[in-house]
């Protein structure tokens, strides 16, 4: 197995007035709060979103493991919908000290390039801003972070830098070069 260089930013927004809304896409794009916890339903978006650009870190997840981590205090998933079908989502997880993560974010292949991603992420950030006025007990959100690499598609960084998210650390890791795991086999092209 070889291994392949991968590099990590790290971004923040320290404060509200950071986020930089994107205008919403044209036709009928929604994002609504996923607010049963789904195990089957966040492996699918995690799969079909990630499975081209290898997220497979959950991919050996138990059912039991799913659940637990979705029905934690501060963890919400928020979805996309372009005309009723799952777009892509983005997954929320509050830390200590008023401290929000995305944890997860971006589009499944076939609804990238339609605008979908910025706006998408503009309304996952104010969820993360707003999320202890959902979650009474939970200390009010100082600050939204995330990270991507240079794995994730080639537009990410882009999307995060005019969303107002600001570099603040960067690390460079030897990992282990894994196939492209899709949701199944043969789903994306070559």
């Amino acid at each position: 197995m070889t291994n392949i260089a991968v590099t990590t930013w790290s971004l923040e927004q320290s404060a509200p007035a950071d986020l930089l809304p994107a205008t919403a896409p044209e036709g009928d794009v929604r994002v609504v709060r996923s607010e049963v916890p789904s195990p089957e339903f966040s492996r699918f978006l995690y799969a079909s979103v990630g499975g081209d650009i290898r997220w497979t870190d959950r991919l050996g997840w138990s059912y039991d493991r799913w659940r637990a981590y979705l029905e934690r205090p501060g963890v919400e998933t928020w979805v996309a919908y372009d005309r009723g079908t799952p777009a892509g989502y983005v997954e929320l997880e509050a830390q200590d000290d008023g401290v929000v993560e995305i944890v997860y974010f971006g589009l499944i292949p076939a609804f990238r390039g339609r605008r979908i991603g910025g706006y998408l992420l503009s309304y996952g950030a104010a969820r993360a801003w707003d999320l202890a006025d959902r979650r009474p007990g939970l200390a009010p959100t100082k600050r939204v972070w995330l990270h991507t690499c240079s794995k994730d598609g080639e537009h990410a960084m882009d999307n995060y830098r005019r969303r107002g998210f600001k570099l603040f650390d960067t690390k460079v890791e030897e990992e282990a070069e894994v196939a492209t795991p899709g949701p199944w086999p043969g789903a994306f092209p070559a």
